[in-house]
């Protein structure tokens, strides 16, 4: 990797997930502790994901258009840190919804457009993305731990500070990354964007996407106060955060032999049958903890294969003039199924519970799966 800024993508991943790692598990738990109800949670948790529905295709076509990817990454970080710190204005429901909403906007400009920099970077050798986007595992796994330990001390008053402080680590770390531009081949007649997503299997493909997310909706949402409700303590719960992420980094060091030893559809179509299986375990079995430990380590399958094969099969199916719009998409729809997963939960949970409330992400992943099965070919040589 000597001519590969490692570990300037490696750092940028890592502050990245970081925030993510400080979100998933704590931000429904802190809109618990400033007295909302579930359906209120499932809302405000939903906003950034719907404003990843949009945010992403907008900020991608001007990456396209523009080439200046990197200016739109730094942009959106600085832009992600002045509008998140408006949550300390005040806490009503109105005024974090707005929070949520602008933060969201910039945030989401940034994974997508630093995606087509890092395979730029790589010149084509997708099998290393996956040495490089562990480092965003690991920010996870950082954060979850001790914040889990933290939230056990101090209050959760605190908690806008911890994530202020991540986002300036986005931001130093943007300033860090060399620029890099995906090689611009000769274009041909026939080969714009709607042109290829009409190719057979990505329409299936981008559908799947927003199946799995949606999939993710209780668990992104509910799982803490979940377990914190079966008697498990903050500090355990968020070790087993941290256990789902240990698996998945595991699985992002293992992706480049699982890719060259069994084709795309089959690890996407196994990452589904798996995600059917953890939501059924969370939902019915969370109480036993040798269940749960099982649960989390299928996070290697929900998100480590299933992103992994998720983006080679974007990097693959677009043109270099087209990379830009193809994760924007991969972004959009992701962000669609998640907000549909977050409302959906919010309004189930306590009207439904945990079991059926886990039962129905099972059943969208088990969807997802039978699409990929009927619908997407298996990879050409």
């Amino acid at each position: 990797m000597a001519a590969l800024p490692y570990w300037r993508l490696s750092s940028f991943y890592l502050f990245y997930f970081a925030l993510l790692g400080s979100t998933a598990p704590f931000l429904a738990l802190y809109f618990d502790h400033l007295g909302f109800s579930s359906a209120r949670i499932g809302e405000l948790v939903a906003i950034p994901m719907l404003m990843r529905c949009v945010a992403p295709n907008i900020w991608g076509w001007l990456g396209d258009y523009t080439g200046q990817r990197l200016a739109i990454v730094r942009f959106g970080a600085v832009c992600t840190l002045l509008t998140f710190s408006l949550i300390f204005v005040s806490k009503s429901y109105a005024w974090l919804a707005m929070v949520m909403a602008l933060h969201a906007f910039f945030w989401h400009a940034v994974l997508p457009q630093f995606e087509v920099i890092t395979l730029a970077h790589l010149k084509g050798q997708t099998s290393r993305y996956s040495q490089i986007r562990l480092w965003g595992s690991i920010g996870f796994i950082i954060t979850v731990v001790a914040l889990g330990r933290l939230f056990e001390w101090l209050s959760l008053d605190i908690y806008p500070v911890a994530l202020l402080l991540i986002l300036a680590g986005i931001v130093v770390s943007s300033l860090w990354v060399p620029n890099a531009q995906p090689l611009q081949g000769e274009r041909l007649a026939g080969d714009g964007f709607l042109q290829q997503l009409r190719s057979p299997g990505v329409l299936a493909f981008y559908a799947c996407v927003a199946l799995m997310q949606l999939s993710h909706g209780p668990y992104y949402t509910f799982l803490t106060l979940h377990l914190e409700r079966l008697g498990y303590s903050r500090g355990l719960i968020g070790m087993l955060w941290a256990v789902g992420v240990v698996a998945e980094v595991l699985m992002f060091l293992a992706m480049s032999k699982i890719l060259a030893r069994f084709s795309v559809r089959r690890v996407l179509l196994a990452s589904f049958l798996l995600a059917a299986l953890r939501w059924l375990l969370l939902g019915s079995f969370a109480e036993y903890l040798w269940v749960l430990l099982f649960a989390q380590v299928l996070h290697a399958a929900t998100f480590g294969s299933f992103h992994a094969a998720a983006i080679q099969f974007v990097q693959r199916s677009f043109g270099a003039r087209q990379q830009g719009q193809g994760q924007a998409l991969y972004a959009a729809l992701a962000g669609t199924g998640g907000a549909l997963g977050a409302l959906y939960a919010g309004y189930s949970w306590n009207a439904l519970g945990a079991t059926l409330t886990f039962s129905i992400a099972s059943l969208a992943a088990f969807a997802a799966a039978v699409m990929i099965a009927t619908c997407m070919q298996e990879d050409r040589p």
